[in-house]
């Protein structure tokens, strides 16, 4: 197969409306059909007015009714500043659109989700959750996308404590769930309980962190976790807030150094950094280690060079096996939100969803941790754990 040289990373900017990415994106990927039909008046009457009429004055007085009368309970806003789109950076919301419009076609390909991209003029935090507030009543969910850290950890709490729909940050929520998937399962390849292992997670920013959350509530005990200075560790003076707290909770060997002292005799390297890995330092690690290279464009270090020491290799790319992959997880999690009327998304249902990916392969292998991407189970099965255990609104 031939590969658009627009795939390439390595690839100037430039515009040829012939290459296949570009066709492929001619017009952009989303249209609205719609679900009543308009054949002639009397249609046009009960659609719009006067018949609208009966139907707003009714949710005027029930707010409750516009679950079953209007789109609201199959719409989630996918929410955007543009300032840390994956592998582009800080681009900008007019330039993260295509990215959010790809994002609605897995919502609806994977899980029968409207959503609508919602890509925002960056500004402070208030000025954001303001923002994105202001929209919430069009949608019964919110997911934020490609926002900045630690600019996300903020917005994504104060709008969780201010809107009464779910609010998932996908960089740090999707990304955690099937981490935590995809290592539950590479434990029973390498005959290790999840709990003994010693973890390293190179990244600190908004994967890295919820990472490092949920394989803590996992019950993994020996987590490290390294940012581009090296280990967190609380003698450093340069840590923001949230490494404040990451040291706190992290390291409990009281480790410090560049990231090769975290990975001597370590068993998991899981990287969400796009910093390379030196082939030494995996050399290091415990025999029979599990290397998750999460980067995307290009991992921290080559899955070809990683399986020459390690057991269970993953990356973020789907031209080699064990795709860590956020599609996996967040459209089954908003589908059972949305079906099971949850007020917000709790850290039971994150681990529920996790569970649930993880038993799709009951006998995993080095070369399968976590199913296919295109497994038709993986939604449904997604959206009955997270429904099981969702909180919702009292009558």
């Amino acid at each position: 197969m031939t590969v658009p040289s627009s795939l390439s990373p390595l690839r100037p900017p430039t515009h040829d409306p012939d290459d296949p990415v570009f066709v492929a994106h001619e017009g952009g990927k989303l249209s609205m059909t719609p679900s009543k039909p308009l054949r002639d008046r009397a249609d046009l009457a009960l659609l719009y007015t006067p018949g609208v009429a009966a139907v707003s004055l009714a949710i005027a007085a029930d707010p409750s009714l516009a679950t079953r009368y209007t789109t609201r309970s199959n719409t989630v806003a996918v929410v955007t500043d543009g300032t840390a789109v994956l592998g582009l950076g800080d681009i900008g919301p007019l330039a993260a659109l295509p990215v959010m419009e790809g994002k609605a076609v897995l919502f609806k390909h994977f899980a029968g989700i409207d959503s609508v991209p919602v890509c925002l003029e960056s500004g402070t935090v208030d000025e954001l959750v303001e923002a994105i507030a202001r929209l919430a009543p069009t949608y019964g969910g919110i997911n934020l996308e490609d926002i900045s850290a630690p600019r996300c950890f903020e917005i994504e709490r104060r709008l969780q404590q201010r809107l009464d729909i779910p609010v998932f940050h996908d960089d740090q929520h999707g990304t955690a769930i099937v981490v935590l998937a995809a290592l539950s399962n590479a434990a029973t390849v390498v005959g290790r309980p999840l709990t003994s292992l010693r973890v390293v997670v190179s990244g600190a920013g908004a994967a890295g962190v919820a990472i490092t959350r949920i394989l803590a509530r996992a019950g993994v005990r020996d987590l490290v976790v390294c940012d581009s200075r090296g280990i967190i560790d609380p003698s450093r003076a340069d840590l923001v807030e949230h490494k404040h707290r990451l040291a706190a909770t992290t390291n409990p060997r009281g480790l410090s150094g560049p990231l090769g002292v975290a990975l001597a005799g370590a068993d998991v390297f899981v990287g969400v950094s796009g910093g390379q890995v030196a082939e030494e330092d995996l050399a290091a690690m415990a025999r029979g280690s599990i290397v998750f290279a999460l980067a995307n464009p290009d991992p921290e270090v080559h899955p070809d060079v990683a399986a020459r020491h390690a057991a269970v290799v993953a990356t973020g790319r789907s031209d080699h096996p064990n795709q860590i992959n956020n599609v996996l997880a967040f459209p089954g999690v908003f589908r059972g939100a949305l079906d099971s009327g949850a007020t917000r998304i709790t850290e039971e249902m994150k681990l529920a969803a996790a569970r649930a990916i993880a038993a799709l392969v009951p006998h995993p292998t080095a070369g399968e941790i976590v199913p296919s991407v295109f497994d038709e189970r993986v939604s449904p099965a997604v959206a009955a754990a997270v429904a099981r255990l969702a909180p919702v609104a009292r009558p």
